[in-house]
Parts: C-alpha cells; sequence; structure tokens
C-alpha cells in the first residue's frame, strides 16, 4: 500500500497542528469533563441499581423527556464505588437494542416459530401447565409417610436474582411440593 504525496502532506499537516494544540497547554481531560457536564446539564439525574446480578452496583441514570441518554458508575454506591463491568457499562445501549424482546413470545410444541403473545395469555399458560405438571407428579405419601411433594417441577435460580427474590421464589416452589430447589451460585 502506497501512501501519496497529497495523503502524505494531509498527515503530516494534521500532525503539526496537534503538536501545535498540545504545546498550547491544551488539556484533554478537562474538556472531557465539560463535555460530560453540558451533556448532563439539563437531564434529571435517576440514581438505580444494576439489574445484571445480585452484587448490586450503584448506576447513575440521565433521562431527558423520559428517555435514557447516559449512564455512569455511582461513586457513592459502596459496592462499585464508581466502577461498573462491561454488562453494567452498556446499559443505555441494551435498553435501545433492536433486538431487545419487550413482549412474552410463545414457540409451540414441536414448531420451530416463535409467535408474540400478550402478557394475559402467557401468564395463564405459565400457570395452566405448572398445575398440569404438579397435578400429575403430585406424591402424598412415599412408603406410607408424608411428603406432600412433587417431582415434576424444579427450580434453577440465575445470578442477577437478589437474596428477597431468591427466598421469594423458593417459598412459592415449596409451596408447590418442588423439592428440586437449586441455584447457579453452586453449579
Amino acid at each position: 500500500m502506497g501512501v501519496t504525496r497529497r495523503q502524505f502532506l494531509k498527515l503530516s499537516g494534521a500532525t503539526a497542528a496537534t503538536l501545535a494544540v498540545v504545546d498550547l497547554g491544551f488539556d484533554a481531560n478537562a474538556v472531557q469533563a465539560k463535555t460530560q457536564t453540558l451533556k448532563i446539564e439539563s437531564a434529571t439525574e435517576v440514581p438505580s441499581i444494576c439489574p445484571y446480578c445480585s452484587v448490586g452496583c450503584g448506576i447513575i441514570c440521565y433521562t431527558k423527556d423520559g428517555k435514557l441518554i447516559s449512564s455512569e458508575g455511582d461513586p457513592r454506591n459502596p459496592n462499585n464505588r464508581g466502577s461498573l463491568c462491561s454488562k453494567g457499562s452498556s446499559l443505555k445501549q441494551t435498553h435501545y437494542s433492536h433486538k431487545r424482546v419487550k413482549n412474552p413470545m410463545y414457540r409451540a410444541a414441536g414448531s420451530d416459530k416463535w409467535e408474540e403473545k400478550d402478557w394475559e395469555w402467557m401468564l395463564d399458560r405459565i400457570a395452566e401447565k405448572m398445575k398440569e405438571t404438579r397435578d400429575a407428579t403430585f406424591r402424598e405419601t412415599l412408603n406410607g409417610i408424608t411428603v406432600n411433594h412433587n417431582t415434576g417441577i424444579a427450580s434453577l435460580g440465575g445470578a442477577a436474582l437478589e437474596n428477597e427474590e431468591c427466598y421469594l421464589i423458593s417459598k412459592l416452589m415449596r409451596g408447590l411440593g418442588t423439592v428440586w430447589l437449586e441455584h447457579q451460585a453452586r453449579i
């Protein structure tokens, strides 16, 4: 790949201009800080918690006209002290992604196609299937001992669940007679 004389002169001019600006005391950090201040100056600051794991990192979300315009780590939060992992840093991009699923999707048995359903239909379907499975696999006694359990439903928790959510899920599963309770942290 050859460099033409014109490209060489353009590059030389850009380099000389950059060096001249740096020599004049141009402080890129100050400009970046001012740019961030201007970006969020008229926005509403909303403190929040990162939804991606159970650590509970603090996030400051900035909204304008009901839209998320920026997010950053909360320096006052003792869990993360202002830093965020890659998932927490991508909160805005994830929120506005065209690939984000916003409604329940259903795939019928034997089908390879997903179809969009409304929440009422989906929750009724889940309740119907859970009751059907529980009724088919529920056992009151085992060898003459009262057990009141079913082996047709299992619960596997995830890393994004907090202690309170895990507690509620375990109470629900125990109420259904589920004996197979596990959490991702142990796997």
